[in-house]
């Protein structure tokens, strides 16, 4: 049996939907001065990354990137963030992920920012799966889709052309 690539998202696609969350991002922080954007390890912190610097072009928000460290065997373990849990108090935190598949990882991510007070906090994926086993929402998704339990999703951000497929 041979397996096919099928593109979810090509290079300019992808571009687009990431300028597209940048906005919506702004527009639900529209009277916020500082906001951070937590990406988690490793394609969620290069989708932040991408984010930051178009969300930097279009507002005037003072933006701080966090990369944000959870084991995906074990996510339980202790979550470690790249910035200090008092940068993060009283401040409106955005949670980037690539792919929202089964919701553990972002869920998991989720309970570590709320041990302290947060002004507001939202969650932003590239592509959100329609099966998830946590009750966890993307609020800023560039596609969603429906797809088996034995499919998986690629995003490749780390080189050009960005591409996102389904095998």
């Amino acid at each position: 049996m041979t397996l096919t690539k099928n593109t979810i998202l090509s290079h300019k696609q992808i571009e687009h939907k990431i300028k597209r969350i940048a906005y919506q991002i702004y527009e639900s922080n529209v009277d916020e001065t500082e906001l951070i954007i937590a990406g988690i390890d490793s394609n969620g912190y290069r989708l932040a990354k991408k984010l930051k610097t178009c969300l930097d072009k279009i507002s005037s928000i003072e933006s701080t990137l966090c990369k944000v460290s959870i084991n995906k065997k074990e996510p339980t373990q202790p979550v470690i963030t790249s910035i200090y849990k008092e940068d993060y108090t009283n401040k409106s935190i955005v949670l980037v992920d690539d792919v929202l598949n089964s919701g553990s990882t972002l869920i998991y991510g989720i309970k570590h920012f709320l041990d302290v007070p947060l002004k507001q906090f939202k969650t932003a994926v590239l592509v959100n799966r329609n099966h998830k086993k946590f009750p966890v929402k993307a609020d800023f998704k560039g596609i969603s889709l429906s797809t088996s339990l034995y499919e998986h999703v690629h995003v490749n951000l780390s080189k050009q052309p960005y591409e996102a497929y389904l095998d």
